[in-house]
């Protein structure tokens, strides 16, 4: 297996007109390492398929190097980074069999046929796709297409795999189980594997760390659970989360030694703000961001809001109110509250779990990132 790296890699397009050119990656750099999982994640049109292509050879760079296990790739062919890539759209020969598609690669490497046959018979072993070799890829499935597509990244051996949205044209119930097969592939072959997607539900499922790309630019790289619990900016924590995070805009004002948090608009409401979690923030315009699971119904005088509507999602319902100044917040709660639309109600939000982020840059504003800055 090998190392990836990205060393202010950039990628620019002609512009439409009198334009400048436009730049589409812009000077990023990233470490995978030896057989780890990378999931590069974020809406359309962030780059990430673009970054993806660059590594792959497909794409051509503008600036920057892309390194495979330590060796610049930037002036080689694709067909020798020793890497291999599974599209979004399978990319199967409709007139081979199975067998074929899987082995066209290793016949055009030259290989024996005993050799071809021993890579097919594994990588079929490896998906379960020994009784449909002989198949042609019309009398197959959407969830066996993307496997035999797979199967054929796996006979080459490469150094690195790389998926582009494989999942995509798979419904809901495929998705999971080929989710469940690309993770055990992984435990494996303990292979370098670089996967993009948009579904933020693969990404913290699937990676082993994630990069969350926004407009050309890396906004965070770290475990799933660090992107959750300690979003580096206010664009990866709403991005991350199903439902997103509630963002609140107001500012914090010192008062006596205490920090308090205060909404903005006409009735908003106050709140102390743990302390030295917040140290620094005095003083200044913030928006406040809070996830729906760390809201609760308050059995005292809470925050005062008032329920818009309910999806009942079955073993959880999700609450969305809007408080007395205007902001919108959502909750998640037991499938079985009972939430009557249009009524009042009180809520109180976990305290340790606020996060706060600077009105106009959009950072976090944790103590512990402040003080490491």
């Amino acid at each position: 297996m090998a190392s990836v790296t990205l060393h202010h890699l950039e990628k620019t397009y002609p512009g439409e007109g009198k334009s400048k050119q436009v730049l589409a990656v812009k000077n990023i750099d990233l470490e995978i390492r030896d057989g780890e999982f990378m999931v590069l994640v974020g809406p359309s049109g962030c780059a990430k398929s673009t970054t993806l292509r660059m590594i792959a050879g497909l794409e051509s760079i503008t600036g920057g190097e892309v390194l495979i296990d330590g060796r610049c790739v930037n002036r080689v062919a694709p067909k020798n980074r020793d890497i291999a890539m599974v599209f979004q759209n399978y990319a199967l020969y409709p007139h081979m069999s199975v067998y074929d598609n899987m082995a066209f690669g290793l016949k055009l490497q030259k290989l024996g046929k005993k050799e071809i046959r021993a890579r097919v018979d594994e990588a079929a072993e490896i998906l379960g796709l020994e009784s449909l070799l002989q198949r042609k890829p019309k009398a197959l499935s959407g969830g066996q297409r993307q496997r035999v597509a797979v199967g054929r990244a796996i006979v080459r051996k490469p150094k690195v795999f790389l998926f582009d949205e494989p999942l995509s044209n798979l419904d809901a119930k495929m998705r999971v189980s080929m989710r469940s097969e690309i993770i055990r592939l992984h435990e494996r072959l303990g292979a370098t594997m670089i996967y993009v997607t948009h579904d933020q539900t693969e990404a913290m499922t699937m990676g082993d760390r994630i990069t969350v790309m926004h407009e050309g630019e890396i906004m965070q790289v770290d475990t799933p659970l660090n992107l959750y619990h300690r979003p580096a900016n206010r664009f990866v924590a709403g991005f991350i989360g199903s439902p997103q995070m509630n963002f609140i805009p107001g500012e914090v004002q010192s008062r006596d030694g205490h920090l308090w948090f205060i909404e903005h608009g006409k009735g908003g409401f106050e709140l102390e703000l743990p302390q030295p979690r917040f140290d620094r923030v005095e003083n200044r315009r913030v928006v406040l961001g809070i996830r729906p699971e760390d809201i609760a119904w308050s059995e005292r005088r809470g925050i005062g809001v008032k329920i818009r509507n309910t999806e009942p999602m079955g073993a959880e319902t999700y609450v969305h109110c809007r408080s007395e100044a205007g902001a919108e917040v959502t909750l998640r709660v037991d499938g079985d509250c009972l939430c009557e639309v249009g009524s009042s109600a009180s809520i109180d939000l976990v305290s340790e779990r606020i996060h706060l982020f600077d009105a106009n840059s959009g950072q976090s504003l944790l103590a512990e990132e402040l003080g490491s800055a």
